[in-house]
């Protein structure tokens, strides 16, 4: 039998919890650097893991998976600013140098501020959420936020210049705007919706099934490998928000040859219990009440349901179950929020 994914205990509580709110993926975009000579800013917010290509160079030099800024000559420093994909409270960072060993910034700070549109004006107030803080080559550097405010962009500060593979901005996100009719998608990443354990996600990226917009080729959501024994595969979901799922959306766009042949979605509603309980969640989550009836799905389609629903009060978490296995794009649970 396959292993149990669940959440890394040796990651820090908001690297676990939050949502990567400079992650591309989700929407997040480089509006400008002070340089880009050896590797533009856009690589640094992508969501691969970083890679190095032994012998690969470009025009510039070696290329390098990240933003790497030309050895500076003058007293200054070189800074980047990203817009998020949303706004959101910033708990946490994880600054990855990976790959980077003699070109690493041996330092970073980091400022905030709000804004709503692309380059913030001269004259922003722009607020300092992390202190100056020491880097180290190849390697992850977690650090708490020191501000509890919502922000649109970020502007990191590197002393005095070098390159960093990722920046990861975890948090939470503001809650989207409702539909006509007050629904909002629940399990959204942009809304705070998370992936707590699955069954098994060998190919594609699981966490794109919370992703804004429909996928865009088949390696963009998630997909279970070929099951060689009895049972069934799944996957469990921390909602962003708290409400009454009206509508289901299971998208299977592109998976055509590899759809699951059928689904069914539990839920519950665990408010009282916090965080931290990842484990119990797993042997609790298959006795949760059932929120759709098993369904059979079609290839590379979107598939509503409304009245399909099993109506039981207020959720925040689910288990997404298919059948055997499979891919998915997109899961979408549209719902009016509840405090």
């Amino acid at each position: 039998m396959p292993s149990i994914e669940r959440l890394n205990p040796d990651l820090p509580m908001f690297a676990r919890t939050g949502i990567n709110l400079a992650s591309a993926g989700l929407g997040a975009k480089p509006i400008l650097a002070t340089d880009e000579f050896f590797a533009p800013l856009e690589r640094m917010l992508q969501d691969s893991a970083p890679v190095f290509v032994e012998g690969k160079f470009d025009d510039h030099g070696k290329w390098m998976d990240g933003w790497e800024t030309r050895r500076r000559r003058d007293r200054g420093n070189d800074h980047a600013i990203i817009r998020l994909a949303g706004p959101g409270r910033i708990t946490g960072f994880d600054v990855d140098t990976s790959h980077f060993t003699g070109n690493y910034a041996p330092a970073c700070m980091i400022e905030a501020c709000s804004h709503h549109g692309g380059i913030p004006p001269e004259g922003t107030n722009w607020v300092p959420i992390l202190r100056h803080s020491p880097l180290g080559p190849s390697d992850h550097h977690y650090f708490n936020c020191e501000n509890s405010e919502s922000w649109t962009h970020l502007k990191i500060n590197i002393y005095p210049d070098g390159g960093i593979a990722r920046l990861r901005a975890y948090g939470v996100p503001e809650h989207g705007k409702t539909s006509a009719k007050g629904e909002i998608d629940l399990a959204a990443a942009l809304n705070g919706g998370r992936i707590l354990a699955f069954s098994d996600a060998h190919y594609g990226d699981c966490r794109r099934l919370l992703a804004p917009g429909r996928g865009i080729n088949m390696g963009d959501g998630w997909e279970t490998r070929r099951r060689r024994e009895p049972g069934y595969d799944w996957i469990v979901i921390a909602l962003g928000v708290r409400g009454l799922v009206e509508k289901a959306v299971i998208d299977t766009a592109h998976f055509k040859g590899n759809f699951p042949d059928s689904a069914s979605i539990q839920a519950a509603d665990l408010q009282r219990f916090g965080e931290g309980l990842t484990d119990a969640l797993i042997t609790d989550s298959m006795f949760w009440a059932e929120l759709l009836p098993r369904q059979s799905l079609k290839p590379d389609q979107e598939h509503a349901y409304r009245g399909e629903l099993v109506r039981h009060g207020t959720v925040t978490h689910v288990r997404f179950n298919i059948y055997p296995d499979g891919g998915v794009s997109r899961l979408r649970l549209f719902g009016t929020p509840t405090p």
